[in-house]
């Protein structure tokens, strides 16, 4: 069974699709749990509306300390072996849940399952597709930049299990509990990308996500994180960390020269000191 598991506060106004679309996945074995914070607005409500009709939705309303405690909640409420996060204002591929569902019956446990993910904008325009095909620990540590990490969770599941090796997601820790799970996921985890797209990640203005990004706190603080990651590798590790990332930077100059030829010689010539021209 897969456990979709939503935390929400005051979403009264996506939380009424977020139940639609696992609704028209149309999955059998699965359920959908709603954890929500002590909502004031009208969320609490719509959960009850739907889940008098609808018995895989179940649903836990009370305070936490935030996003990543109500992920946990979730987690220990969760009757099936498949882990699935919905963030409220993100949504899924068409018949992704019964796709995902079939991959896992030849998974060894514990495995990570990772696809593709669409960045939507506030009107749901497409901005860029995030592909995470290169999922070891020592790729990922490279740079986001260089080697993505899945971006969001409507995009990858995995065995509950994987719990019991890594522990739950950091409480205290607000705006990266995805990407520190992945760090941690991917070094006792049978990782396995799919180059399909499974996730449909909103990119809302005003969210506490995109503030973030937009104050260059987030990238200061994956920084920060990839940093105490890497310093966690055996030395041989981290050596194959600096290889990788030179050989990208060595690839991207041959790159940059061969579109631009000419600058060669000068470029030579600054480095040892020697006028070209």
């Amino acid at each position: 069974m897969i456990s979709v598991i939503t935390p929400v506060y005051n979403g009264a106004k996506y939380i009424e699709n977020c139940l639609k679309v696992v609704i028209e996945q149309n999955c059998s074995d699965l359920e959908h749990i709603i954890v929500d914070g002590g909502s004031t607005d009208a969320t609490v409500d719509i959960i009850k509306k739907y889940a008098q009709e609808y018995s895989h939705i179940r649903w836990l309303s009370e305070k936490d300390r935030g996003q990543s405690d109500a992920m946990n909640k979730g987690i220990h409420m969760a009757k099936g072996n498949i882990i699935a996060i919905l963030n409220v204002d993100d949504f899924y591929e068409p018949n992704v849940l019964n796709r995902v569902s079939a991959i896992f019956k030849n998974l060894p446990e514990p495995s990570l399952l990772v696809g593709n993910c669409n960045i939507l904008d506030d009107d749901d325009n497409l901005k860029r597709v995030n592909k995470p095909k290169r999922l070891k620990i020592t790729d990922l540590l490279v740079g986001y930049n260089i080697n993505p990490f899945p971006f969001n969770p409507s995009a990858y599941f995995y065995h509950k299990q994987l719990h019991e090796k890594v522990g739950l997601y950091e409480v205290d820790e607000h705006y990266a509990m995805d990407v520190d799970f992945l760090l941690k996921a991917v070094q006792v985890a049978n990782v396995k990308y799919i180059n399909e797209t499974w996730g449909n990640y909103r990119q809302i203005a005003g969210t506490k996500t995109v503030n973030d990004i937009n104050s260059g706190q987030n990238a200061i603080r994956l920084r920060q994180l990839m940093q105490k990651y890497h310093q966690q590798l055996p030395v041989h590790k981290q050596w194959l960390v600096a290889v990788k990332r030179e050989y990208y930077k060595a690839e991207k100059r041959i790159e940059y020269f061969s579109k631009n030829p000419n600058e060669i010689l000068p470029r030579i010539g600054k480095r040892l000191g020697i006028r070209t021209s």
